[in-house]
């Protein structure tokens, strides 16, 4: 197996069948060599800098009904608000002042955010902050609505396209859904000038290696700046409340892959790896990471963007949550940096 990671680590590149011969026949001692290749690979690309996102969760309203989600549309516990734009700017303020030099802007598929109220609250955070960068997570728009939100100023957009394997998407979200409308979004983005990140689920239901396979394949096709993967945790509230979460070992091995592959791309320890394991974004990083992502949305509203069960930081200000992930980071000799954190090809 150490052939074929050092293969990985020479070309960035895999058949399908060495893909799936490396994740079936993983163990401690590969899963370790995979770590090594992988932080010397992010070493040399980004140092031991970490960048961090202030992400503001800003409506939990979706009009979305996918299997695995906790504010799914059919989920009638599931507690709803939305921000106002002058909540949204607020939490860029506090952010500002913490250092983020980047605003995620989160949230369900939410009709009373039209394309006009999305682009005057781009407007208003460049106005206000122009040397930060707006990154949108707001799920398929048209190829003009996003146009126009680049045009306004949003410089990347987050898109997990969540399985590649097509019957695979078809058992985590309902018929209306297509897989290849989420992928022909993720194209657009590109085209349109975005930095780009798409990714998916660790051991949501049904995946098979097969699946893995076939998202890492798609993910080498797409190239995209960035590429988010946690596990799959599940709701309480969801068809899949009884299913097993996905694992921490697994996830692990999949970002180091990943880093691999793409060596120079935007690789985030996200908080699922940190809530099925205390130490989870840490291993994240070690596993080839460098962007996590602290929670800048207000306190009152945090329990209610819940999309699985049992996530972490929900009740700490801003100013906490940042202070302990530095301590968590220079424990493991790695330092967070006030920077936009564009990714390499961007300068």
């Amino acid at each position: 197996m150490k052939q074929l990671i050092d293969k990985l680590y020479e070309t960035n590149n895999l058949s399908p069948e060495e893909y799936k011969e490396l994740i079936d026949s993983r163990n401690p001692e590969i899963s370790e060599y995979l770590f090594e290749k992988a932080r010397a690979v992010r070493i040399k690309n980004y140092g031991h800098d970490v960048y961090i996102r202030g992400l503001i969760e800003f409506t939990s309203y979706c009009k979305n009904d996918c299997y695995y989600c906790g504010i799914r549309k059919n989920n009638r516990e599931a507690e709803r608000y939305r921000l106002t734009k002058e909540q949204i700017l607020e939490c860029c303020a506090i952010g500002y002042e913490l250092g983020f030099r980047t605003f995620v802007l989160q949230g369900g598929e939410d009709w009373y955010f039209t394309d006009d109220r999305i682009i005057d609250i781009i407007r208003s955070i460049k106005s206000n902050y122009p040397d930060c960068a707006v990154t949108l997570s707001i799920g398929e728009k048209s190829y003009e609505s996003c146009k126009a939100f680049f045009d306004a100023g949003a410089d990347r957009y987050l898109l997990r396209h969540e399985t590649a394997n097509a019957e695979h998407y078809g058992k985590l979200h309902p018929k209306a859904l297509s897989p290849d409308n989420r992928k022909q979004c993720l194209y657009n983005l590109k085209d349109i000038g975005y930095q780009v990140g798409c990714g998916f689920m660790v051991g949501s239901p049904f995946q098979t290696t097969e699946c893995l396979v076939e998202d890492l394949m798609f993910i080498q096709q797409l190239n995209p700046h960035m590429v988010g993967i946690g596990p799959f945790i599940p709701h309480h509230q969801t068809p899949f409340a009884d299913k097993k979460a996905g694992t921490l070992e697994l996830t692990l091995f999949l970002l180091g892959i990943i880093r691999l592959m793409l060596p120079d791309v935007l690789l985030p320890a996200t908080t699922a790896l940190g809530t099925i394991h205390p130490k989870g974004r840490e291993l994240g990083i070690l596993a080839g990471a460098n962007v996590v992502m602290p929670n800048l949305s207000p306190k009152s509203v945090r329990k209610k963007y819940m999309l699985y069960d049992n996530k972490i930081c929900t009740g700490d200000e801003a100013a906490e949550c940042l202070s302990c992930m530095k301590k968590r980071l220079e424990s493991i000799s790695y330092h967070i940096v006030v920077s936009r954190g564009d990714h390499k090809s961007v300068h």
